[in-house]
């Protein structure tokens, strides 16, 4: 199919894959009206919208050849900024508890801001894996579970951070991997 163009700026382009990836971004505000002013269900399923786009986005970037530079780096600043709307929407609800909010946010702030950092030091960056990929169906899982008071939701969701953590530390070691020609490894 090719390269498939919306936009072809000076400094890049924006493609199929990246206008997904930046629809979720829009989606996020829609999101927070939805679920502070309309109903709960309805606000979920545009947060499952969201989780379509990131896998169409994917598939299309992977298979299609049109991964970018920008769109490894905005799929999964859309993917945590969508994470923590809907973490603090369900805390400031009383869906989840606030401790474990705060252990997911200090985690997702802690990535988007290392790697803004980083990128803007030069350092390459690590691509998003299947671990990090998992990570975002388990706590998309996590989210149903809350969202209809399963039983036990709120311990999986613990088990869901405690594995995003891990997965924080596998990425951690690839970004040092890919980087050590920079000096990273020693600091």
């Amino acid at each position: 199919m090719g390269n498939i163009v919306i936009y072809s700026g000076v400094k890049g382009e924006v493609n199929v894959p990246n206008a997904l990836t930046i629809s979720r971004f829009i989606l996020i505000p829609i999101y927070l009206f939805v679920f502070f002013q309309v109903n709960m269900q309805l606000a979920f399923a545009i947060v499952l919208l969201a989780g379509i786009t990131d896998v169409l986005d994917g598939y299309l970037a992977r298979t299609r050849g049109l991964v970018t530079t920008v769109g490894s780096m905005l799929d999964p600043l859309a993917d945590k900024s969508m994470m923590i709307a809907v973490f603090v929407s369900l805390v400031i609800s009383g869906y989840i508890p606030i401790a474990a909010a705060i252990a997911m946010l200090a985690r997702d702030a802690g990535m988007i801001v290392g790697s803004a950092v980083f990128h803007f030091r030069g350092s390459k960056t690590v691509p998003a894996n299947w671990m990090g990929k998992l990570t975002t169906v388990l706590f998309y899982i996590a989210i149903v579970w809350v969202v209809f008071e399963l039983p036990y939701a709120i311990p999986y969701l613990w088990i869901v951070i405690g594995f995003s953590f891990v997965t924080t530390v596998y990425y951690i070691i690839k970004f040092i991997a890919a980087n050590k020609d920079k000096g990273l490894s020693r600091s």
